[in-house]
């Protein structure tokens, strides 16, 4: 077995953290951070690139903006998913407002949007705000067991 990439989401380091440790006990090499917190990060430019691109630790992110309703009536629901998912999965958020140009390149076209990513490719696309029990069947029925 090999071990895990997982990005720190708070100064982007990358960390390897070997298989048979638990990854939910992992802290950032760089800055001590914790690895997984049981909540999504919200992130942006250099860092959500970062984090698609080198985790191999599939990664959820959820397109929202501030003023989009459906979006905070998701985000506790998306939150619940996060400690639910972690560590098997990355769980972020991107506010389309403040990053026009990755949403754009990410083709994202109505907001709630949900992107799941494995080693830097796009694995499954949902838009719509769901409950924390339909996010969660949704990863795990496109993520290989």
């Amino acid at each position: 077995m090999s071990d895990h990439l997982v990005v720190c989401t708070h100064c982007g380091g990358v960390n390897r953290l070997p298989e048979q440790r638990p990854a939910q006990d992992g802290k950032c090499g760089k800055c001590g951070s914790k690895l997984f917190e049981g909540h999504p990060a919200d992130v942006g430019g250099e860092l959500f690139d970062k984090q698609v691109a080198r985790s191999s630790v599939p990664v959820l992110v959820d397109v929202w903006a501030p003023w989009c309703g459906p979006c905070r009536a998701m985000a506790p629901a998306y939150e619940q998913a996060a400690r639910e998912l972690e560590p098997a999965v990355r769980l972020i958020k991107l506010n389309s407002d403040a990053n026009q140009q990755i949403a754009a390149r990410l083709g994202i076209q109505g907001i709630p949007t949900m992107i799941l990513f494995e080693r830097g490719r796009e694995r499954a696309r949902t838009s719509g705000a769901m409950p924390a029990q339909q996010i969660v069947r949704w990863v795990r029925q496109h993520l290989p067991a």
